[in-house]
């Protein structure tokens, strides 16, 4: 026998097979699910193959079987972030859906600026931040509205659950196709360019001075310090059940102070005993209502 068959799938039509059972999908499925709250049916079995081969492949691994006992291994943590990696879409930009930024400027941001000035305490929360465009661009529109932001009691927190984006994300490198759709001013004032990379510019300080990032999973529990008057969570919720995004509604309801707003991405609604308090006041925009606030969590000492 070539010693080198034990290494490589066995080949059908030409085509790498790596025998994906379905009980792999529904051991995969699972882990999914209690470890980052992610909701795989049946009919994404296939999306799930063709993702996760090229894991397999870069593992050296020739079938599913060998690549759901590492996952299930005390030595599979490492390669149940990049499972994660793999089964999610990291795509996005700066200023993503428009209309919520035009609403942070034009009605939400100014009055918890001149707020500011006075003394007050202002914080906003990207959750699931990704590669950062998100909460860079919420601290650009802050910056605009308030040069003076670092200096006063204004912070974003920006978090995700994947380490590896999070090193991206703190880096605040991005190559000029990334960066369309910031404008020419906001390009002047906070973008720098990168020496010896031509076509990459890097966040400029001001806008990393209110960002802070940190390594989050929201299906653990929160050593978050609140209350937020801005919360973006956008194009995360699509990935959990209903019950899962009900539960996270109602953690995100507690956070928010009243008056504050929750911004969600284009395909999601608020669900469950969240909508008694969380009230729709625009294209996937809430407000928190009067109510009851909820329990505060502690963490992220001195920025949340």
């Amino acid at each position: 026998m070539n010693p080198a068959a034990a290494s490589t799938p066995p080949f059908v039509g030409g085509v790498a097979n790596y025998g994906f059972s379905d009980a792999d999908f529904a051991v995969i499925a699972r882990r999914a699910q209690m470890d980052f709250g992610l909701h795989l049916t049946v009919v994404k079995k296939d999306l799930v193959y063709s993702r996760l081969t090229k894991r397999l492949r870069q593992l050296g691994l020739t079938d599913f079987a060998s690549y759901c006992r590492l996952i299930e291994s005390d030595a599979g943590a490492d390669e149940r972030m990049a499972m994660l990696s793999a089964l999610t879409t990291n795509v996005t930009h700066f200023f993503r859906e428009e209309h919520h930024f035009q609403t942070l400027r034009e009605t939400v941001l100014p009055p918890l600026i001149k707020a500011a000035r006075a003394g007050g305490r202002v914080r906003l929360w990207s959750a699931g931040c990704s590669a950062g465009q998100e909460p860079y661009s919420l601290a650009f529109i802050l910056l605009d509205l308030c040069p003076e932001a670092a200096r006063l009691n204004i912070r974003v927190l920006a978090t995700d659950v994947d380490p590896v984006i999070l090193v991206r994300a703190k880096a605040g490198i991005y190559e000029n196709d990334e960066l369309k759709a910031i404008s020419p001013s906001i390009r002047a004032q906070h973008l720098d360019t990168v020496a010896g990379q031509p076509n990459c510019f890097s966040i400029g300080a001001k806008a990393r001075e209110i960002v802070t990032f940190g390594e989050l999973n929201l299906m653990q529990d929160w050593p978050i310090r609140g209350p937020f008057e801005v919360l973006f969570c956008r194009n995360v919720a699509i990935y959990f059940d209903k019950a899962t995004q009900s539960r996270l509604w109602s953690r995100f309801a507690e956070l928010i102070t009243v008056g504050g707003h929750l911004f969600i991405g284009h395909s999601e609604r608020v669900s469950g005993p969240a909508t008694a308090s969380l009230e729709a006041v625009g294209v996937t925009t809430y407000r928190k209502t009067p109510g009851e606030s909820g329990n505060k969590m502690n963490i992220f000492e001195g920025v949340a």
